[in-house]
């Protein structure tokens, strides 16, 4: 007896049986947009090296929102550029700041989105270090753990009493996420979600983030306390610390060199996994669209397809915007 011959290409015919087979679906719903909020009133300054970015006054960010709220995507998450700086990084538990002040005014005018507030020092140390310095006993200057842990806490129950819905510590501190959960849970915050960014590397594809944050390294760089590269088993492991620590759910950045490991993490622990598009990916593309070497729109969509098909229930990115509007 013969049998027919498969023929696969019968189901890509057209768009309509395509949509039928679809194995994975990008939605607005898998999306949060990152936001950089700045002191001041009417300011929406472009970033140079992330282009259709800005870092923005609170005001601005609230008529953002709006509109990320109206193409579906449920929140964004906000990172903070201080008035002033000094070498504790105190402005990030300053309750007045940019961040409280702009999930204060997020979460009058617009109560259902989801407001995110990024966790660490980086942006608010005058040396760009995740926390405050120290000498160790080989002479070296490096981030105290600990006081930076004692201080992460203090700024993550800050954001948590403005009113933020999930706090994301993104230091790699050892023991972070233990101590924010005890913090939150003494200051009776005990429902407010930890996104802990469990695995976190020491990328080259961070570089346009720091002109956007403000928060360039002055010396050195931050291999001592986040991932290397080449390794995932230890993913695997910094994630399940982070969880038995109290994390909600755990995130992987960046998310395209790195589509393995958010598989992994998956497979290995069945949580809510989060992957961070990052800036230098976001850039790249932009710089290849500009010069013509590549059909953004397509692009973006493959790229953010595939980190939800390796296993990300939700995408940080800076194309959320663009990306959601494509999905209307």
């Amino acid at each position: 007896m013969s049998y027919p011959v498969h023929r696969p290409r019968r189901l890509r015919r057209t768009e309509t049986i395509r949509r039928l087979v679809r194995e994975t679906v990008l939605r607005p719903d898998d999306l949060i947009a990152p936001l950089f909020v700045r002191p001041g009133e009417g300011i929406r300054k472009p970033i140079q090296a992330m282009p259709g970015c800005s870092q923005m006054s609170v005001d601005v960010i609230l008529t953002e929102c709006r509109e990320l709220a109206s193409l579906g995507i449920p929140g964004a998450i906000l990172f903070g550029l201080p008035k002033g700086k000094d070498a504790s990084g105190s402005a990030a538990c300053d309750p007045n700041g940019p961040v409280p002040a702009a999930i204060r005014a997020l979460k009058t005018d617009l109560p259902n989105f989801l407001v995110w507030a990024d966790v660490c020092l980086c942006e608010y140390t005058d040396h760009g270090h995740c926390g405050p310095l120290a000498k160790g006993r080989d002479g070296r200057t490096d981030v105290d753990n600990d006081r930076t842990v004692e201080a992460l806490a203090r700024a993550a129950v800050v954001y948590a009493e403005a009113g933020a819905d999930v706090v994301a510590p993104s230091d790699m501190m050892d023991g972070r996420v233990g101590a924010i959960r005890s913090a939150l849970d003494g200051a009776g915050l005990s429902d407010v979600v930890i996104v802990s960014y469990a695995a976190k590397y020491a990328s080259a594809f961070y570089g346009p983030f720091r002109e956007a944050a403000e928060s360039a390294p002055a010396f050195g760089d931050r291999r001592g306390y986040q991932m290397d590269p080449a390794n995932s088993d230890e993913a695997l492991r910094e994630v399940a610390a982070d969880l038995e620590e109290g994390a909600d759910i755990v995130m992987v950045k960046p998310a395209l060199a790195f589509l393995d490991v958010i598989h992994r993490v998956k497979e290995r622990f069945g949580v809510p996994v989060a992957a961070y598009n990052v800036s230098g990916e976001y850039s790249m593309l932009k710089a290849a669209a500009q010069n013509g070497w590549i059909d953004e729109e397509r692009a973006m969509l493959e790229i953010l397809v595939a980190m939800k098909r390796a296993g990300a229930d939700i995408i940080l990115t800076y194309f959320a915007k663009e990306a959601a509007k494509r999905m209307k």
